[in-house]
């Protein structure tokens, strides 16, 4: 049976095939192209996202920078307070150890 079946396949037939064949292939060919279109849109669509980020994260970082420069201001002074407040202090210190003394 398998004989037959061999003796059956005619050249013309062999040629059909190949034929056949072909035309498969550019099929796959033509659905490869059209998946290559479609990547590289989404690639397109996917590179102009990551701009939109770059440019929220310069915006973040300038306001980073602000906020550093606006820390360091405050810090300046709260130690320039806390100095005033300690002089304060210790004069009214001062001058309480002075009013007993002289009461003494």
């Amino acid at each position: 049976m398998q004989t037959m079946a061999r003796e059956s396949w005619t050249d013309e037939r062999l040629d059909d095939f190949g034929k056949h064949v072909d035309h498969r292939f550019d099929e796959v060919d033509r659905r490869f192209d059209q998946l290559e279109r479609t990547v590289d849109q989404r690639f397109t669509e996917v590179d102009r996202r990551f701009g939109e980020v770059n440019h929220r994260l310069d915006k973040v970082d300038t306001r980073l920078e602000t906020m550093d420069t606006r820390m360091e201001a405050m810090q300046r002074t709260m130690i320039q307070g806390a100095i005033g407040m300690c002089a304060a202090m210790f004069t009214g210190f001062a001058a309480v150890c002075a009013v007993i003394a002289a009461v003494v």
